[in-house]
């Protein structure tokens, strides 16, 4: 089992010679076919959807080597709760909440992300993560190598995921799209997490993730 207690993250800053700033070594140039997205697409009703969703847990399930990451995030107060869940083989198995204070729900969400890929990646024996994200415009920032805001936050990602892509020729990793009004079971709990929070504010003076905090972080299953 896995926590992450007391954790103080503190990212890396800007490197403007980062390999996934080079078009030669880009991440979706070389590893264009590791990694994917499934959209609530709106042609479908939610239900369908819901039921994508359903199957895909399924057929997860079967494999030790899958890796289901639900994050969520949600904003109040100026606080942004950040929760992820990670489980394998229909088992909850983590769960991290970070607070941070005065930072955009886009900061947070790539957090959030982080995160769970983080958790993830570290597994032994994962070749393939699954992220469900509320925020699926968050994760194709990630790959959006262009000048944007978020550049510092998503190259660190990218960074990860190249590692994990590295490590073996068969990893790969699934963007699935859950909106919070399918109230689909596992999201709608780590929803539930992200609202139940009511963090006191830590460095107020701060306005990025830089400066975040774990505040809990516990094993849901003692295995």
């Amino acid at each position: 089992m896995d926590s992450y207690n007391k954790l103080h993250g503190v990212f890396p800053s800007f490197f403007p010679l980062d390999p996934e700033l080079n078009p030669g070594s880009r991440i979706i140039n070389i590893f264009q076919n590791r990694f994917s997205f499934n959209l609530a697409s709106k042609a479908k009703n939610d239900s369908a959807h819901s039921q994508q969703l359903d199957d895909m847990m399924i057929l997860s399930s079967m494999s030790p080597h899958t890796a289901i990451v639900v994050s969520d995030t949600s904003v109040k107060n100026n606080i942004a709760t950040s929760v992820s869940h990670i489980h394998i083989q229909d088992n909850p198995l983590i769960k991290t909440v970070h607070h941070m204070a005065y930072v955009t729900s886009t900061k947070a969400e790539l957090f959030t992300i982080r995160c769970g890929l983080s958790q993830a990646c570290n597994k032994e024996n994962i070749s393939k993560i699954i992220v469900i994200t509320d925020s699926i415009h968050v994760a194709k920032k990630i790959f959006n190598t262009k000048s944007h805001p978020y550049q510092i936050h998503t190259t660190a990602i990218l960074n990860e995921l190249r590692q994990f892509f590295t490590t073996c020729q068969g990893n790969h990793i699934e963007f699935w799209e859950c909106p919070s009004r399918l109230k689909w079971n596992l999201h709608k709990s780590t929803d539930k997490d992200s609202k139940a929070f009511k963090p006191i504010p830590v460095l107020l003076s701060k306005i990025s993730w830089d400066f975040c905090k774990t505040v809990d972080s516990d094993n849901y299953i003692n295995l």
